[in-house]
C-alpha cells in the first residue's frame, strides 16, 4: 500500500484535489500544522485498516490542548502498531460523502466505482461500476444511475464537477497498471468544491 503522501501525489498528477496534510512528529507540530483551524489527526498503519472503528481518528480538534491530548492518545495506540505516522489534515468543509474507487477484474479489467460513501457504503449498498476507460458522458451517467444520485447532488454539488472528478479517476486508474486497487472514500462533494478525506492506494 502507498503511503498517504505517495498517493495523494498521484492524485496531484491528475488534479484530484484532496484536503491539506502533512505527517507530524509532536504535538507541537501538529497545534503548529493547524494554524487556529480546525484539524483531524489519523494514526496511520498497514495494520490499522479500519482506522474509524478502532478509535484511531480523532475530529474536529482545535486548540493546544485538545490537539495535544488527541496526539498523545494515538501516539499510545501507535505502540501497538508500528512502524506508524500521525496525519494532520485540516478539517474539510460540510457536504455529502460519496465514494470513488477503482480496481482490476480478472475478467474484464479495469472498474472504476462510485456511491454514497461514508457510513453508508455498507448499509445502502448503491454504488454504479464501469468499465475504464470511460467518457464524460459515461460518468455523468454513472452519478444518475445511482439511487443516491439526487442526493448526492442535492447537496449542491454539480453533476458536472462530480463527472469531471469520475473521468479524472478513470484516467489515473488507466495510466497507473501499477496500482491494482484505489478506494477514496469519503469524497465530501458541495457547492463548487470537493475535499478526498481519505485515500487508499495498493500496488
Amino acid at each position: 500500500m502507498l503511503e498517504y503522501a505517495q498517493a495523494k501525489k498521484v492524485l496531484d498528477e491528475y488534479g484530484i484535489r484532496s484536503v491539506e496534510s502533512a505527517y507530524v512528529g509532536a504535538a507541537d507540530e501538529a497545534v503548529a500544522f493547524s494554524d487556529g483551524d480546525r484539524i483531524v489527526l489519523k494514526l496511520i498503519s498497514d495494520k490499522a485498516v479500519h482506522k474509524t472503528k478502532e478509535g484511531l481518528v480523532k475530529l474536529d480538534l482545535k486548540g493546544e490542548d485538545e490537539i495535544s491530548a488527541a496526539f498523545r492518545y494515538l501516539e499510545d495506540r501507535g505502540r501497538k502498531l508500528r512502524p506508524y505516522k500521525i496525519l494532520a489534515q485540516k478539517m474539510a468543509e460540510s457536504g455529502v460523502e460519496i465514494i470513488i474507487g477503482g480496481n482490476t477484474d480478472a475478467q474484464f479489467g479495469r472498474m472504476l466505482l462510485i456511491g454514497l460513501g461514508g457510513i453508508y457504503v455498507e448499509t445502502f449498498k448503491d454504488v454504479e461500476l464501469r468499465l475504464c476507460p470511460i467518457t464524460k458522458a459515461d460518468a455523468k451517467n454513472m452519478l444518475e444511475s445511482l439511487r443516491s444520485g439526487k442526493v448526492i447532488t442535492h447537496g449542491g454539488a454539480s453533476t458536472k464537477m462530480v463527472a469531471n472528478l469520475l473521468f479524472s479517476v478513470s484516467k489515473l486508474l488507466i495510466e497507473h497498471e501499477e496500482i491494482s486497487e484505489l478506494d477514496l472514500n469519503p469524497v465530501i462533494v458541495r457547492e463548487g468544491s470537493y475535499d478526498v478525506v481519505d485515500i487508499r492506494m495498493i500496488k
